[in-house]
């Protein structure tokens, strides 16, 4: 049986996540700088994603605590 390749995506929240290559990258993600099996794309996800706020919320508390 043939192994499955996955590439990385991103969305503009910069939430990763991964993707069957078979498939279209959907609308709103974004192909990053990895391709391969499934464990070597979270690996690459475990590395690059280390706060798993979305985009919005780190900069929303970032504002407040400028604010205080």
């Amino acid at each position: 049986m043939e192994q499955a390749t996955y590439i990385v995506v991103k969305n503009h929240e910069e939430q990763y996540s991964i993707w069957d290559t078979a498939q279209p990258v959907p609308a709103g993600w974004a192909e990053q700088d990895c391709r391969g099996s499934k464990e070597q794309c979270l690996a690459y996800i475990r590395q690059h994603w280390t706060d798993m706020r979305p985009a919005s919320l780190r900069a929303a508390s970032l504002r407040a605590a400028m604010a205080e």
